[in-house]
């Protein structure tokens, strides 16, 4: 069973009402929007640099 209270929380990325099935967007093109930002390195987590694989192997 749903819950059929509308959510009151807007989506991150177009501040629209937020829909459960898309939890915390309103909808599956926003949550996609947000996952390329991920994937695009559009944002990133503050913190010391990730360790580089070195480029060559002796």
């Amino acid at each position: 069973m749903t819950d059929p209270r509308p959510n009151p929380r807007a989506c991150p990325m177009c501040r629209k009402p937020a829909r459960a099935e898309f939890t915390p967007f309103c909808s599956k093109a926003c949550k996609d929007r947000d996952l390329l930002q991920w994937l695009g390195e559009g944002y990133s987590v503050p913190g010391p640099p990730a360790d580089q694989p070195d480029a060559d192997y002796d």
